[in-house]
């Protein structure tokens, strides 16, 4: 029987060894489609809403994420051994020096000082390495700390706007789809007046800068101007829900049920307007007084704004220019500086500054609505739209935004604070998040069964002269929440 040299034989096993592993590979891919395959075949067989094409490349785009995560779990495998090995061959040569003279003890303190060191980098190299992932999934030490503080209920639909007064006392105004506007107390969340002049949905509500008269836009085609007063009643002691604005609160839909709530109390109501703002063919979307209070804006769905002489009602100027409907308007604080915003993805600046030339400069940048755009104390402009995005711009280079906000839902009204330069951003998926002018996340309000908006939220304001109540937010769920705000210094300034 002949007999294999060693030589042929280490051969023949490394051939074999070759053979077993291109079987292994070709064995593991047809696994893989095997089960890809079978998952399909699991997919179709399942009840689901999705077309088959989408819920494939679904199963795709999921396949895809586990291999990645398949890749980078053996490359941190393949790291820690190599970690490993390193070591322990920094530590075998510093064991050679072992039984030798007092020099050679001294070179062997000093490799093994270094070897140490090489570690103990390694180590920390690894470690930060390893704890960037982790890491983005933990939230900051510091936190904002948000205070549910009133809750106004009373309205029988959903409240689009809200705003507060410049002058005493400070109430809160509210304007919504079930033809009225109501003024509460701040303190105690009672309805103090009531206005029930127009004939359709109440889109806006806006507050003279000295008098106390209320600006509100509606869908009957016009806007109203009217005067109130209301005394406040004596403040009661509520028992407030404190609550650290964080992500891990409880999204439970337990109290999902649309209630009309008890309903306002007993309140005067106002049924005439001092002064009726017409001429516009469609839904008055927005109204906002100038700087003095002398001319009020208005936006409407027949892709127009008009300003209006507030004392004689009479109209001084039509704007036009955008290709779709309006969606909203503000006016500068301290100039003769109106912008319009519109469902044609632009937001439009109208300059009337100078009374022989009226200005307009277009911003463009969105790529769907843009819900709404405000000014800030400075020369920004802060604008949400429907793509899921909130720009902030400078007025002297409109070309691009200086800082992009991207979230998960779209945006309706946002506010900026005044002191705080902090934006306030209102969303269809019930939440309300606080950001910097930097585009930096501060908090996000806490929503849950029991505190929070359970529908979309229409827009926001600022109150930074109340001590107790510096936020207030709105939405479907016909109700309007007060919240306090308190932003550590430290997490604005990062």
């Amino acid at each position: 029987m002949p007999v294999e040299s060693g030589s042929s034989a280490a051969s023949r096993q490394a051939k074999q060894k070759r053979k077993s592993h291109s079987l292994s590979i070709r064995r593991t891919n047809s696994t893989e489609q095997e089960r890809a395959g079978l998952q399909r075949e699991i997919l179709e067989g399942q009840d689901s809403k999705l077309p088959l094409p989408l819920r494939t490349n679904l199963l795709d785009l999921f396949g895809q994420i586990e291999r990645e995560f398949e890749n980078l779990y053996i490359e941190n495998i393949e790291l820690r051994r190599e970690i490993e090995t390193l070591n322990d061959r920094l530590t075998a040569e510093g064991q050679t020096f072992d039984g030798g003279d007092m020099t050679k003890g001294a070179l062997k303190a000093k490799a093994s000082h270094s070897t140490s060191q090489l570690s103990q980098k390694l180590k920390t190299t690894y470690k930060a390495s390893t704890s960037k992932i982790v890491s983005s999934f933990k939230a900051t030490t510091s936190r904002a700390v948000c205070q549910l503080v009133k809750e106004y209920v009373g309205h029988r639909d959903g409240i689009w706007d809200l705003s507060v007064t410049r002058t005493l006392p400070v109430v809160l105004g509210t304007a919504s789809a079930d033809h009225s506007a109501m003024l509460w107390s701040i303190e105690t969340g009672k309805c103090l007046l009531k206005y029930v002049g127009h004939a359709g949905s109440v889109n806006s509500i806006k507050f003279h800068p000295t008098e106390q008269m209320a600006l509100t836009a509606s869908g009957d085609q016009t806007a109203h101007i009217w005067r109130f007063m209301v005394q406040l009643p004596a403040p009661q002691s509520v028992a407030d829900i404190t609550t650290p604005c964080d992500d891990d609160v409880d999204f439970s839909d337990k109290d999902e049920a649309d209630g009309d709530g008890d309903g306002p109390n007993e309140c005067p109501s106002v049924r005439t307007a001092a002064t009726t703002l017409r001429s516009h063919q469609g839904v008055v979307i927005a109204a906002d007084w100038l700087v003095g209070g002398k001319q009020a804006v208005t936006a409407s769905w027949d892709r127009t704004a008009n300003l209006y002489d507030v004392e004689t009602s009479e109209l001084v100027h039509s704007l036009t220019g955008h290709d779709q409907e309006l969606t909203h308007c503000c006016t500068h604080p301290t100039q003769r500086l109106v912008v319009t915003s519109s469902r044609d993805t632009t937001f439009r600046l109208w300059d009337f500054r100078d009374p022989s030339i009226h200005s307009v400069n277009v911003f463009q940048g969105h790529t769907d609505t843009v819900t709404s755009a405000v000014f800030t104390v400075g020369d920004n402009v802060v604008s949400g739209s429907d793509d899921r995005t909130v720009k902030v711009w400078d007025l002297k280079n409109m070309r691009s935004p200086i800082a992009t906000i991207r979230t998960d839902s779209a945006v309706n009204r946002i506010s900026v604070s005044v002191n705080q330069r902090i934006i306030a951003l209102p969303h269809d998926n019930r939440q309300v998040r606080l950001f910097d002018m930097s585009g930096v996340r501060l908090a996000r309000l806490p929503r849950s069964n029991r505190q929070g908006h359970r529908r979309m939220v229409c827009c926001s304001t600022w109150c930074e002269d109340n001590p107790s109540c510096n936020l207030f937010s709105c939405g479907f769920d016909r109700q309007a929440i007060g919240w306090n705000i308190n932003i550590p210094a430290l997490l604005q300034e990062k």
